[in-house]
């Protein structure tokens, strides 16, 4: 194994406590020129055959959604995670990134075409056995079969192990028998193949399973009407004895609430990825309007008030967009660490994802909490206007909504950002309890007030080092005083979620300005500078936020006043003029009249 490859295979979770050069990541402006091919396939994709026939797509006309998988599948869209041996294109793990967040604006299509390739096809292609993958896979990947995945049931959502579908095993052991109930299960009313769960007799964990259509013993409810995505198909399946054959479970037995979590690590940060572009789009709809938009003689884009709007969700796209592929590359150096070191490739893409589930979550949250901000901000840069059907707006702001409840609440994700933190941290995986001591003795000594450092980013990198110390500062103060109960103390959990959160991302877009400004100096570069110092001087105070909310939440007497002290010194930066800056990227995107970063 090279050491390039084993320095940049670094754990997840671990840029908490560990500074990363931006030698060390990726940026989207190195994808290489097949990947950008890819990527205009899928946006030219859209433009021919999907956003003409939006309102058709929304009225789920007979057979259209089913049409326009095929055709996607014909043109390869399918299958750029496939291995070539199933007829795929093996792309890396980030291309694949890259193509949900192209196809991300596609609306309803988008949400038919990322449950199929995510977590209707990755279940059978990472867990299955051989015949399972040379049966199935290359149909999925073509478009020839459709698949969906059926998890969520009525008393079963975020605590998904608690489902009651059974499966019995029949009296010559032939077929496991299915009997029960799933919901909300997207591609439900068109899919060919399901991933459906259940559990074997009184077994305390989910067993997964391979259930075609045809089997028979599948009844499923009308459509569903919901707030947005309402070309999606959405429905309620009942299985009534379903005759599933034995070597169509999917693993070993118990082994489906691992097969879920994990499968749901991908899913989230192909979620993220996938609001990255449909913020792109909605942006570029949004900037385009004001430039029409003529109010007192002036278009509305010349106004202060529109131009924070358009800069602040440009920044915030920007610095996502930074930490998905950032992420996704982690994800993809890890993988080849771990084939390197002489695991199976499929075991090797499971727990290379796994390894970064903590910045999947994170991903997840903030990826889609930056889509809403954005499409609410596109409703009001449209005004009147915005709120009517008649308008790109609407279906945009409805279509979102569902992005903060899809794979995991981002209420459960945040939760999961700690949780998982602390495990990684009590198995000796992650170091937290040093790096937390040791900001806990800064605080009883006198801040360093040395030379400054004059290099490029210098002063930026230490904001980011003392907001890494005010989360250990006050997740391991949190960890001392409430012990076994900071568990229930979710409030306070995903104050600290927050803080690593926004470190998280902040982090990442000025180490993605760095690298530009080191190895592409110019006009871009600069701009990525201004949109990694505006969205880390909003971390600053969204970090003082959460941190004293959470040190008033359990903190008392000189304690909780020292740590007061300690969170103060940690957020405190010299001033910067974010509207300056944010009048530069507006600038930008006016005269561009698109998102054009």
């Amino acid at each position: 194994m090279s050491e390039e490859v084993k320095n940049k295979a670094i754990k997840g979770g671990e840029f908490v406590i560990r500074e990363t050069p931006y030698t060390d990541i990726f940026i989207p402006e190195e994808f290489d020129e097949e990947a950008k091919m890819i990527r205009q396939t899928c946006l030219d994709f859209l433009d021919t055959e999907v956003l003409n026939k939006l309102e058709r797509i929304d009225a789920q006309e007979e057979g259209l959604m089913q049409s326009l998988m095929d055709k996607s599948g014909e043109l390869g869209m399918l299958g750029v995670s496939i291995p070539e041996e199933y007829g795929g294109f093996g792309k890396s793990f980030n291309t694949s990134m890259l193509v949900a967040d192209a196809v991300g604006g596609g609306f309803s299509f988008a949400v038919a075409l990322s449950a199929h390739t995510g977590i209707g096809t990755l279940p059978i292609l990472y867990y299955g056995n051989a015949e399972q993958k040379a049966k199935y896979i290359p149909k999925l990947g073509t478009g020839e079969w459709k698949a969906a995945y059926c998890l969520t049931e009525p008393n079963s959502g975020s605590d998904a192990n608690s489902g009651r579908t059974s499966a019995k095993l029949n009296a010559e052991g032939t077929h496991y028998l299915i009997n029960g109930q799933k919901m909300w299960i997207t591609n439900g009313g068109f899919a060919d193949v399901f991933i459906v769960f259940a559990k074997i007799d009184d077994d305390k964990n989910l067993t997964a399973f391979i259930v075609e259509k045809d089997f028979g013993g599948i009844t499923m409810n009308p459509e569903e009407h919901k707030l947005g995505i309402k070309g999606s198909s959405t429905r309620q399946i009942f299985f009534n004895d379903t005759p599933v054959p034995v070597e169509n479970m999917l693993s070993e037995r118990e082994n489906g609430f691992k097969i879920a979590v994990n499968i749901l690590n991908i899913g989230r940060i192909k979620l993220g990825a996938a609001t990255i572009g449909s913020a792109r789009a909605v942006l570029s709809t949004a900037i385009n309007y004001a430039n029409e938009r003529v109010q007192f003689n002036l278009p509305i884009s010349k106004f202060g008030a529109i131009r924070y709007k358009l800069a602040e969700a440009a920044t915030r796209l920007f610095a996502n967009e930074s930490a998905a592929y950032r992420a996704g590359q982690n994800i993809d150096d890890a993988y080849e660490a771990l084939v390197a070191g002489g695991m199976d490739e499929a075991k090797a893409k499971l727990k290379s994802v796994e390894q970064f589930a903590i910045e999947c979550a994170i991903i997840k949250v903030w990826c889609s909490e930056m889509l809403d901000y954005t499409v609410d901000e596109g409703v009001q840069i449209y005004g009147g206007m915005g709120y009517s059907a008649d308008a790109p707006m609407e279906r945009a702001y409805r279509d979102s909504r569902i992005n903060r409840i899809f794979e995991g609440t981002n209420e459960v994700n945040r939760l999961l950002v700690v949780d998982m933190l602390l495990k990684r941290a009590m198995k000796g995986e992650l170091d937290l309890m040093g790096p937390a001591q040791a900001v806990a003795g800064e605080l009883m000594s006198i801040p360093d007030f040395g030379a400054e450092d004059e290099t490029p980013f210098a002063a930026e990198k230490k904001i980011i080092a003392n907001l890494k110390k005010a989360g250990l500062m006050i997740a391991g103060a949190a960890v001392q005083k409430l012990m076994m109960s900071l568990s229930k103390e979710q409030e306070i959990l995903m104050n600290i979620a927050d803080i690593i959160g926004y470190v998280y991302v902040a982090e990442s877009v000025l180490l993605r300005a760095e690298k530009l400004q080191q190895t592409q100096p110019g006009e871009h570069a600069d701009y990525a500078a201004d949109m990694a110092r505006v969205y880390l001087y909003g971390a600053i105070d969204k970090v003082n936020a959460a941190g004293k909310e959470a040190l008033y939440s359990f903190g008392e007497g000189d304690e909780l006043n020292m740590m007061l002290v300690g969170l103060r010194r940690f957020t405190k930066a010299a001033p910067f003029n974010v509207k300056e800056a944010r009048q530069r990227i507006a600038k930008k995107l006016i005269e561009e009249n698109k998102y054009c970063f």
